[in-house]
């Protein structure tokens, strides 16, 4: 029987790292594209993405439960397809952190920019987002830790406005703003697939909590609760907040690159949109700090198991990898200077497929493969789930522009010529 782990998370504790998890840069910027995509009616899309999520979430609780080695979809693609295709998922994954952490950049600059008319200009949002990777990059290096104080401040700084937006909002609400609910010329099914895909952004983040199986108490009772509980608050607070925004800013809501700020401005005047600028900043400068610290230790991680090159490890006198500090911030910002904050949301959407497929058939896999393995969590209904997982992920990509394909899984065929120098490589190592 295995041991129970010292300091492992309670239930409460994985719902709140769920929700930390998901609940980003996106709830601040992307109301305004479900309205010009679909309308009042992008609420529905926010309950079809929430329900892909869940189905895509069991997947990775399934896969989570037989491994107890971190690595997540690179573990699971590796074991269950071989070393090409883990590889490739491995590959991926790093590539989908680095288009990340370049679109919370260009958030914040996007929000910063919303309350300073002056900054809203692409050379402003260059020379912010410079800045935001220079500082965190010095950070990094000098080997700075994130303390739990400042953790809180940034979760308090995330939740307390949009609670804000929810509660004040359902006050502020004009029926009207609902009518008509499905817009002729934007309910169409195109727009539904682009829709779906671009506000699915804001559910990716909760393949981060199912691998973390390991660290959890009573995991075969509490992953699956927690990943249900999670996505359903998730989904609550999004499809309150869209309603909310909705229905204080009526079609005004496709106007402005800053819709919760908006929204509380109506409500209660300038005051409401600086408590949503220090708010959004507060929470996605927040992400950017982790996700500087968590990208180049992603590639580092990549080394160790000979998928990188071997200098990536390589660490100061204060054992922070500089080489890979220097090197992500480098890709991150040529990322950046590239597009707005939608179109890499979108883009990052697009490539967590390439995470999330190989998962979800990896279930049916190791359901032959490890038959008599012990299982922390099991799918109910057989193979059901993860096949209508993939077949509405497919779907989604079949209906996607095909540049935004190119951008999301362009890093998948560049990398099959150096999965093969590499391999050569480890050979001619193992051979001297």
């Amino acid at each position: 029987m295995k041991k129970a782990k010292a300091n492992q998370l309670n239930f409460l504790s994985i719902v709140m790292l769920g929700i930390n998890a998901i609940i980003g840069s996106g709830i601040f910027l992307l109301p305004t594209t479900g309205m010009k995509l679909f309308g009042p009616a992008s609420i529905l899309i926010l309950i079809f993405d929430a329900i892909l999520a869940f189905t895509i979430g069991m997947c990775f609780a399934e896969c989570s439960g037989l491994f107890d080695e971190t690595g997540g979809s690179y573990i699971y693609a590796d074991a269950a397809f071989g070393h090409f295709i883990g590889y490739e998922v491995g590959i991926a994954a790093w590539v989908i952190r680095i288009i990340a952490e370049a679109s919370m950049y260009v958030a914040l600059a996007t929000a910063i920019g919303g309350f300073f008319p002056s900054l809203n200009t692409p050379v402003a949002k260059n020379v912010i987002v410079s800045i935001i990777a220079i500082l965190l990059m010095a950070l990094n290096i000098s080997g700075i830790r994130m303390t739990a104080i400042l953790n809180n401040v940034v979760t308090a700084g995330k939740l307390i406005p949009i609670i804000l937006v929810i509660v004040l909002g359902l006050f502020f609400i004009h029926p009207a703003n609902f009518h008509p609910f499905f817009v002729p010329k934007l309910t169409t099914s195109g727009n539904f697939s682009n829709a779906a895909l671009t506000l699915f952004y804001i559910f990716t983040g909760f393949e981060g909590l199912v691998v973390t199986a390991g660290d959890m108490k009573n995991v075969k009772k509490n992953l699956p609760r927690a990943v249900m509980l999670v996505l359903s608050i998730v989904a609550a607070i999004y499809i309150l907040v869209m309603v909310a925004c909705i229905g204080v800013l009526g079609k005004g809501l496709a106007n402005t690159t800053v819709p919760l700020q908006a929204t509380l401005t109506r409500i209660m005047g300038p005051f409401g949109g600086i408590l949503i600028l220090i708010g959004s900043v507060l929470s996605i400068g927040g992400i950017c700090i982790a996700q500087s610290f968590i990208t180049p230790r992603s590639v580092v991680a990549l080394s160790k198991h000979g998928i990188t090159p071997k200098f990536f490890e390589k660490t100061n006198k204060r054992d922070a990898p500089y080489v890979a500090i220097i090197f992500s911030t480098i890709l991150v910002l040529l990322l950046a200077y590239t597009g707005t904050f939608t179109k890499l949301a979108q883009i990052s959407a697009v490539s967590r497929f390439a995470q999330f497929i190989p998962t979800c058939i990896a279930v049916i896999v190791f359901r032959h493969k490890m038959k008599n393995a012990k299982r922390s969590f099991k799918l109910p209904f057989g193979p059901v789930i993860p096949i209508i997982a993939v077949l509405v992920s497919l779907w989604l990509l079949i209906n996607t522009d095909p540049s935004k394909l190119i951008w999301g899984f362009g890093s998948l065929i560049i990398a099959i010529p150096f999965y093969f120098v590499t391999r050569a490589y480890r050979k001619r190592k193992l051979n001297h």
